[in-house]
């Protein structure tokens, strides 16, 4: 099931898409440079999943109801 959203950034209104803050490239390298470090990284990133806008990509949207996949 997808979360239908309502974006007030840009007035979207439709399938919302997840999102996580930070980057992949960085990730990686931490990993492979540093193991501690890559896995507070990786468990960040894990828990900064929020639903975003796929237009414009705010993540302070309005979830309005779900729909069938």
């Amino acid at each position: 099931m997808r979360m239908l959203i309502n974006c007030p950034n840009c007035k979207y209104e439709g399938a919302g898409k997840y999102g996580v803050k930070g980057s992949f490239a960085i990730e990686l390298i931490l990993w492979l440079c540093f193991i501690v470090p890559g896995l507070i990284y990786s468990i960040w990133r894990l828990t900064t999943k929020k639903m975003r806008c796929p237009q414009c990509g705010f993540e302070y949207v309005v979830k309005v109801g779900t729909m069938a996949a």
